[in-house]
């Protein structure tokens, strides 16, 4: 999920904006932040693909990707209560940025530590 959303805000953000619900129409604002947001997610998810449970910068990463993820999440929140998302666009960023968290928040608990 993550490298599939990092490399549609990367290389695609007028996708993006469009499965958000919104309509980029002539506004070109939205391509830097996506891709921004595109990079950043598509590191993170090639980080934990190639994982492995005896590296030393797992714990490290497994706690960034929660702290990214949670924030992601507040952020479509608060931009969503402000009217700076709409409706679905609003609902689908909160959802996909929660379901991120959960899922790096299973992962981090489930790790085993390091002896």
């Amino acid at each position: 999920m993550r490298i599939f959303n990092g490399a549609l805000g990367l290389l695609a953000p007028r996708k993006m904006v469009e499965s958000l619900g919104g309509e980029p129409g002539e506004d070109q604002r939205f391509g830097y932040p996506a891709r921004m947001f595109g990079i950043r997610t598509l590191v993170l998810g090639a980080d934990l693909l190639l994982l492995k449970a005896d590296d030393a910068a797992a714990p490290r990463i497994l706690r960034q990707a929660v702290l990214i993820h949670a924030t992601d999440t507040a952020a479509a929140a608060y931009a969503g209560a402000r009217g700076e998302l709409q409706g679905r666009a609003a609902k689908f960023t909160v959802a996909i940025s929660a379901v991120n968290t959960v899922l790096a928040v299973i992962s981090l608990v489930t790790s085993k530590p390091r002896d």
